[in-house]
């Protein structure tokens, strides 16, 4: 894992790549703080999220790279393999 925050953001729309409507977003399907969004599996929060209307794949590099304080773009550049190959096996990969 990438270098986690220094300071841990107060706010869901303050984590890296992230803003208002990805609250609104994460509020729908029942995360409502940071602490919420980190305790929950990223696969598993995926998982909630995809179904909902402008959910793609870019969801999950943007929920790991929020996790990890990167990139969604690095993570879905250096690990675009790993996190499909996860997603099939959970049988959550874009058909």
């Amino acid at each position: 894992m990438k270098s986690a925050y220094l300071k841990t953001p107060k706010r869901i729309k303050d984590l890296n790549g992230f803003g208002p409507r990805s609250e609104e977003i994460l509020a729908e399907v029942g995360i409502h703080s940071v602490d919420d969004f980190m305790a929950m599996d990223p696969y598993d929060l995926y998982a909630k999220v995809k179904p909902m209307k402008g959910m793609g794949l870019n969801s999950i590099y943007a929920i790991i790279g929020a996790r990890e304080n990167v990139s969604w773009l690095e993570i879905a550049n250096t690990r675009k393999t790993e996190i499909l190959m996860h997603l099939d096996d959970l049988g959550l990969a874009p058909k």
